[in-house]
């Protein structure tokens, strides 16, 4: 596997038209920041550094005063306990990286350029460098628009109105497209959805999230063979 930076350079070009459907959730999360009483600047730095962008807004809709710390750490960490997964899938075209090009890739995954990756990965593509280009053009974009959301809040009002919030819906719909595999695929989605719908109506929080993905994996290891 290659790592070189005509292959970042084809990965940002590949990010774009995705990285800006993440920008307008990045613009809600930017509102919903500002109104729970960040900064600017503080929105800035939790958007550059966390990058996830469920996590983030499920942090600010807990913040208060005092910080409830423990529910905060909690909360996230299940909801970003997927990223084992992801990481995993990504672990046979990145095994064979130096750890600095590995570890600076993956600080850059997020959904959205996992789902490009792989599937650029799958299709032939050779050069693992596509991940991190198109990791960082969906960081600035999000970055870029957490700060515009943040300092228009008030003008934007509830951002709802104008159908942000179901842009990161639309956005996983039509990425998943590209990994439908036709009848071989039925089974682990179906599972998938089946028990991610049940877990979150016994479940608290987001362990749906988390229990779906384990019951689409383990129904995809169970029928490979068939």
């Amino acid at each position: 596997m290659e790592f070189s930076g005509s292959g970042v350079r084809a990965g940002a070009v590949a990010g774009v038209p995705v990285a800006l459907g993440v920008a307008g959730y990045g613009l809600v999360f930017g509102v919903v920041a500002a109104r729970a009483g960040l900064s600017v600047a503080e929105a800035a730095l939790m958007s550059a550094t966390v990058l996830a962008g469920a996590a983030q807004l499920v942090a600010v809709e807990l913040w208060g005063s005092p910080l409830p710390v423990v529910a905060i750490l909690t909360t996230t960490a299940v909801i970003n306990l997927r990223y084992v997964l992801l990481g995993a899938a990504l672990h046979p075209w990145l095994r064979s990286l130096s750890p600095l090009a590995t570890y600076t890739s993956v600080f850059f995954v997020a959904d959205e350029n996992w789902a490009l990756s792989i599937d650029a990965f799958r299709n032939g593509r050779r050069d693992a460098a596509f991940l991190l280009g198109s990791g960082i053009v969906l960081w600035g974009l999000w970055v870029v628009a957490t700060v515009i959301g943040a300092i228009t809040g008030d003008l934007v009002g509830d951002p709802a109105r104008f159908g942000f919030d179901f842009i990161v819906t639309a956005l996983f719909l039509t990425l998943a497209v590209g990994f439908w595999e036709g009848r071989r695929s039925f089974g682990p989605w179906s599972g998938a959805a089946v028990v991610g719908i049940a877990a979150n109506a016994v479940l608290p929080g987001e362990w749906y999230i988390l229990c779906g993905a384990l019951a689409g994996a383990a129904v995809a290891v169970v029928t490979r063979d068939e």
